[in-house]
């Protein structure tokens, strides 16, 4: 079974996203939203096919990363979401929620083994 497909998206905590999302604008070309940067791209095996990757910033205080205490989470793309949180549940794999669902894909949350915060995400591509 296929699994992670390709980084989904890179968030991370800091004092004032605000402030950080225009110094990034300013200084490195990043496209500002409400959400950050989101960076579209085409698929190398079948250029019809498309899929994106964000770069988000989140206030210090966000609950989003819990229970891990890292100022960073990963988000990687996945296939199948369904059949990969049924294969780290046989690994005992720690899953912190459900599948949520979403017009844009599904998502659940797992933690890696030194509790790093990771999201799973299965676009609607």
């Amino acid at each position: 079974m296929k699994k992670v497909t390709g980084i989904g998206g890179v968030f991370f905590k800091c004092e004032n996203p605000q402030s950080m999302n225009e110094w990034y604008a300013k200084n490195l070309g990043l496209p500002k939203s409400e959400y950050g940067t989101t960076f579209e791209w085409r698929e190398a095996d079948d250029p019809s096919k498309t899929g994106s990757t964000s770069w988000c910033t989140f206030p210090q205080d966000t609950k989003y990363f819990n229970p891990s205490a890292k100022p960073f989470m990963i988000n990687y793309r996945v296939e199948n979401l369904v059949a990969l949180v049924d294969e780290l549940k046989k690994d005992n794999v720690t899953i912190v929620d459900e599948i949520a669902e979403y017009d844009y894909g599904k998502f659940v949350h797992v933690l890696d083994p030194e509790g790093n915060i990771i999201e799973l995400w299965e676009p609607k591509d």
